[in-house]
């Protein structure tokens, strides 16, 4: 499991990106969420997440946010 923080929402897209705690950014898709509707997500939130490969690079999913 990664941890890291919502980095940006394209909410009219259904998408956004992660910042893990290694300095990558990390594309999600709204599908990958869990527990959490997609117009709930704000910047800088703090998630985890697991990492998938895809065609156009590492992708992020079963993406919960954390309790803080």
């Amino acid at each position: 499991m990664h941890t890291g923080k919502i980095k940006k929402v394209v909410s009219d897209r259904g998408f956004g990106f992660i910042s893990d705690t290694d300095g990558r950014e990390v594309f999600f898709h709204q599908s990958s969420l869990i527990d959490v509707q997609f117009d709930a997500i704000k910047e800088e939130q703090k998630v985890e997440f697991e990492v998938e490969n895809s065609p156009k690079g590492p992708r992020a999913v079963n993406v919960r946010i954390v309790k803080e």
